[in-house]
């Protein structure tokens, strides 16, 4: 009796051992039999969920940085305003665009953290060229990079440096930007390697304008496109609140950054040679007398008269496919 029993329980051990073999193993035997036998190579083994985010996060800590010279860079371009195109046209010619007007390349890491500031009001024709020219150009730079469209609500008098503050304190809201392009929507740049990028000091890339027939008309110019790292910015209050209408604040800024004890550097100028859009002057960005007065007395008032004293408020903030937009009201003129 007692070796019958023996022999039952003998017998059930092993058909579980032969039921659980069959369930792991079977799934395997079923795929050797359907390949003839050919053993499944091990690469091709189930893994776990999380391998793939494992190797794709070693992936990205083992990216290089990328290169001081960009490898693409093709230096003249040659720029036309003959044709437009549309801005779903823009946005098929360049996919790798993401919302809000950010890139970053996948191939290597980047240098710089850059946020791409455009003061703005009435626009929209020359932002598609920028757009057409500008994106394919920021690819080939290798720069990680965001662009801000601020735009200046109502029909007030338009004031492009207080934009510039409003666009370096709302960029700094995101993605830890370290370098800051302050930028006219109608200059284009007419070489690739003319680096939207910050360097030691504060930089110029507009150096060289068609408008003076490709000089610099005098060396306070600091118009068109500058580049600040945020110490730089920061160094010098931005830009003053107080010039409305157009003229002079691009030389205040000059007296700032050399009142702060750093110079102004430039590319050479077959490197900054930029292409401006031709156009009448806007309506509310009349040339005034004023501003003469402001400048006049920057010496005593920057230390108040900047980021620190900005004041606006945001009526609307739109994440587009190339683009950022932010619509803002800034007031208006003292009477």
């Amino acid at each position: 009796m007692k070796r019958k029993v023996f022999a039952a329980l003998a017998l059930s051990s092993l058909l579980s051992c032969v039921f659980l073999y069959n369930s792991s193993a079977g799934p395997r035997l079923r795929h050797w039999r359907q390949t003839g036998g050919t053993p499944r190579p091990a690469d091709s083994l189930p893994t776990p969920s999380n391998a793939t985010v494992v190797n794709e996060s070693s992936k990205a800590d083992q990216l290089a940085k990328c290169p001081v010279n960009p490898p693409e860079l093709v230096g003249p371009l040659r720029i036309t305003f003959d044709q437009e195109q549309s801005l779903e046209e823009i946005a098929e010619l360049n996919p790798y665009v993401t919302l809000g007007g950010r890139y970053k390349p996948n191939d290597c890491e980047p240098l710089q953290r850059i946020a791409i500031i455009i003061p703005f009001r009435n626009r929209d024709h020359h932002l598609r060229h920028w757009l057409y020219y500008l994106l394919p150009i920021l690819r080939r730079q290798q720069g990680e990079y965001g662009i801000f469209i601020i735009e200046q609500a109502g029909d007030n008098t338009f004031n492009r440096a207080k934009l510039l503050n409003v666009g370096f304190a709302e960029a700094l809201k995101e993605n830890g930007y370290d370098c800051f392009i302050f930028s006219d929507v109608d200059i284009i740049p007419e070489n690739d390697k003319n680096l939207y990028r910050c360097g030691g000091n504060p930089r110029h890339l507009a150096c060289a304008m068609d408008k003076f027939k490709y000089r610099l008309p005098y060396k306070g110019y600091f118009g068109g496109v500058v580049a600040f790292t945020k110490d730089q910015y920061l160094k010098i209050n931005g830009f003053s609140n107080n010039y409305w209408g157009w003229g002079t604040e691009d030389d205040d800024t000059y007296m700032r950054v050399t009142l702060n004890g750093m110079t102004v550097d430039r590319p050479d100028n077959n490197i900054g040679r930029t292409k401006m859009i031709r156009h009448e002057r806007d309506k509310g960005n009349e040339v005034n007398e004023k501003n003469y007065v402001v400048y006049n007395r920057m010496k005593y008032t920057r230390h108040r008269d900047g980021y620190k004293s900005l004041k606006y408020s945001v009526i609307k903030l739109e994440k587009r496919p190339l683009f950022t937009k932010i619509t803002v009201d800034i007031g208006k003129p003292p009477s």
